[in-house]
């Protein structure tokens, strides 16, 4: 899971240079597509076995992740990198608050103070002193990826102790790649977001490592970490992410956070860890989760 950390973290960077030569949407059917090949391969004879019920799953949770990644991707191409992760990160504070709101499970004082002290660091970090009208659009859209990220992690932890591992894994990535190439022609005759591409190497640089290392790589790790631990634990190693994120930014493109981001992003962490290691939520019973 650490290792998941790692490579979401250190991808930043590679994926927002990409976006200067491709369009959102179009390196997301890339990336994806790319990405689920060799999974099909691996994972041939598990997905010949495949339920109903596992379908089910995998859908759910593609859909998550289709969503999570739209939002970010197009945030990353309007905002900077740390601020891209350290925003994604968020969703750490939102597992507890969505499973107390929507699955009634009981969560303890320092869960909630994690969430409002990230709360306020997303607030410092995203909204400049002029005021929340200046708030960049690109951090408001890696909220939308936060939200969806978080819901993402639970039902993952829902779904991997009952059903196959190759099985979810592929799944959350091809439907990911089947909705992120639908969008691209609707998005370019409706005009929301012009198709295009020029095949540079830091196009093909992005495209390639994050479907084969952060995608075809980093989602079978996930998926089987998961089935070892909770949400929260997986929350609180996945927390290391933006850490990742924004000295890869510092060292490639020499990135540097003001002081008012820097306050938002400690404020970030700080409620991560507060809310993960005196907040934890108890793990659930495998039907607790049912939507």
């Amino acid at each position: 899971m650490l290792a998941c950390a790692l490579l979401w973290g250190a991808t930043f960077v590679i994926v927002k240079n990409a976006l200067a030569d491709i369009s959102v949407f179009a390196y997301l059917a890339a990336r994806f597509i790319l990405g689920a090949l060799p999974m099909a391969w691996i994972y041939r004879s598990d997905l010949r076995k495949l339920s109903p019920g596992e379908i089910r799953a995998g859908v759910v949770v593609g859909l998550c992740m289709a969503g999570g990644y739209a939002f970010q991707t197009a945030g990353i191409a309007r905002t900077t990198p740390s601020k891209a992760a350290f925003i994604t990160g968020f969703s750490v504070v939102l597992i507890p608050v969505f499973l107390a709101i929507f699955w009634r499970r009981k969560i303890n004082a320092w869960a909630w103070g994690g969430a409002l002290a990230s709360f306020a660091g997303l607030y410092f970090l995203t909204v400049p002193r002029q005021g929340i009208s200046d708030l960049n659009r690109g951090d408001l859209l890696v909220m939308g990826c936060a939200v969806l990220y978080a819901l993402q992690i639970i039902f993952i932890e829902r779904y991997s102790a009952a059903h196959s591992l190759a099985g979810l894994s592929f799944l959350q990535v091809a439907v990911t790649a089947g909705l992120s190439l639908l969008a691209v022609p609707i998005l370019n005759v409706t005009g929301l977001e012009r198709f295009h591409v020029r095949f540079t190497s830091q196009m093909w640089t992005g495209v390639l490592l994050t479907a084969f290392f952060t995608t075809s790589l980093a989602y079978p790790l996930l998926v089987w970490a998961q089935r070892h631990t909770s949400a929260t634990n997986t929350a609180l190693i996945l927390a290391s992410e933006p850490v990742f994120a924004a000295i890869t930014s510092y060292v490639m493109v020499k990135e540097r956070l003001g002081t008012r981001a820097l306050m938002g992003a400690g404020l970030i962490l700080a409620g991560i860890l507060v809310a993960e290691l005196m907040g934890r939520v108890p793990a659930a019973a495998n039907n607790s989760l049912n939507a």
